[in-house]
């Protein structure tokens, strides 16, 4: 942990005088303040690029504030989410994987992350969402795959890999609007458009709004379903704007254009307890598709299982295993090998993990990963990372 990070977490929690999260009186606070930090230690033991350690970290400034007790505007929440993260990066310089090991892996910068207002309507069956808006927060989100750190258990890499810059996610996101409604008490739809190209191309490391200029939007919708204690979504997606074309290209070899970059995503997941928030057994899986002639994934699956409560006296504590896939698809595995570089089909990640709880506010994580044909490189040997995740959480409502 650099001396920067420190700083700003130590400035932070004195400015606010934030402690271990308390409801207000009444269990609404009129604003809540939230800060985490996140650190991951990490080392290659074998395989991918190279072997070495390596040090990430994330930290997290969130602020909610409920409409209603602050403006008096019934049924509507402020948010406000600034990001940090440091310089260091592992699936890029030790592991070479394409569904990257850490879910907090990417490049330095402090930045706005979410900024956005929210509207209820019906009787709180429906809202209304807009501003600056991290899609998975909702979108493509299983619960059950939280757990775990490789990115791929966050939103499908068929899905993340697509746009000139990514979708609307972690760690650049753009502006956007999400409806939301709930048919009954088993259905759920949701619905969004946003900024088809988030941020700024030309400008990584800081927050950007600039639309048109032909980056389209991104179109995305999602209906979940409880089926008797299983949660169950079907999700589509689609950008308006043109990508290049994997393989083909035109008489003067540029690659050429084309329309229809689209996608989808099942998954379901289920949690074997009498509460939701009892411990007990969880399972999930996922499958996601995306259009092969403008992206490298033309498929991506995943799966894993939990356990809450394994230990008597630790019954916060939580084991999991699970799986990632992702496959190349046909067009590029051919542009590939017509470039001389060629690629394997797939990359499999292995992942066991056990997440434990010490305090109120710390958090332990160890975890190891097993990558079988790391970022489908035929000349990289399978990787072994093993790692250690602390996260340190502090909040104040008012």
């Amino acid at each position: 942990m650099n001396r920067s990070t420190v700083s700003v977490i130590v400035l932070t929690c004195a400015l606010a005088g934030l402690s271990p999260v308390t409801l207000a009186q009444d269990g609404v606070p009129a604003v809540s303040l939230g800060v985490t930090y996140t650190g991951d230690i990490w080392a290659n033991t074998s395989g991918g690029l190279r072997t070495g350690e390596k040090y990430l970290d994330n930290l997290d400034l969130t602020a909610s504030i409920d409409a209603e007790k602050a403006f008096n505007i019934p049924g509507g929440t402020f948010f406000f989410y600034g990001l940090y993260n440091n310089n260091t990066t592992l699936s890029d310089t030790l592991l070479g994987d394409l569904q990257t090991a850490s879910n907090i892996d990417t490049t330095t910068a402090f930045r706005l992350y979410e900024a956005w207002y929210e509207q209820v309507f019906a009787d709180e069956r429906g809202s209304f969402k807009v501003g600056l808006y991290d899609l998975n927060s909702e979108f493509d989100a299983i619960d059950a795959a939280g757990l775990f750190l490789n990115s791929s258990h966050g939103i499908g890499p068929d899905f993340s890999q697509t746009g000139q810059n990514g979708p609307s996610i972690f760690p650049v996101t753009s502006l956007g609007a999400r409806l939301q409604f709930q048919l009954n008490d088993s259905v759920l739809l949701r619905a969004a458009i946003l900024d088809g190209v988030p941020g700024s191309l030309g400008h990584t490391r800081r927050t950007a709004i600039k639309l048109g200029n032909g980056a389209g939007a991104l179109m995305v919708g999602e209906i979940e379903a409880d089926l008797d204690g299983t949660v169950a979504a079907i999700g589509v997606w689609n950008y308006t704007s043109d990508f290049d074309h994997v393989l083909d290209v035109d008489r003067t070899g540029a690659p050429l254009r084309q329309g229809g970059n689209r996608g989808m995503y099942v998954e379901a997941e289920r949690k074997f307890a009498d509460a939701p928030e009892d411990p007990g057994l969880a399972i999930f899986g996922r499958l996601g598709f995306a259009e092969s002639e403008l992206n490298q994934l033309s498929r991506a699956a995943g799966a894993g299982v939990s356990y809450q409560g394994l230990l008597a006296d630790r019954p916060d504590d939580t084991l999991g295993l699970a799986i990632a896939h992702a496959t190349n698809g046909s067009p590029f595995r051919s542009a590939a090998r017509l470039a001389g570089s060629p690629v394997g089909k797939s990359e499999t990640n292995f992942e066991l993990t056990y997440r434990a709880p010490v305090t109120e506010w710390l958090t332990v994580q160890p975890d190891a990963q097993w990558i079988i044909n790391p970022g489908t490189d035929p000349g990289l040997k399978n990787a072994f990372a093993v790692g250690l995740r602390f996260e340190i959480s502090f909040g104040r409502d008012f």
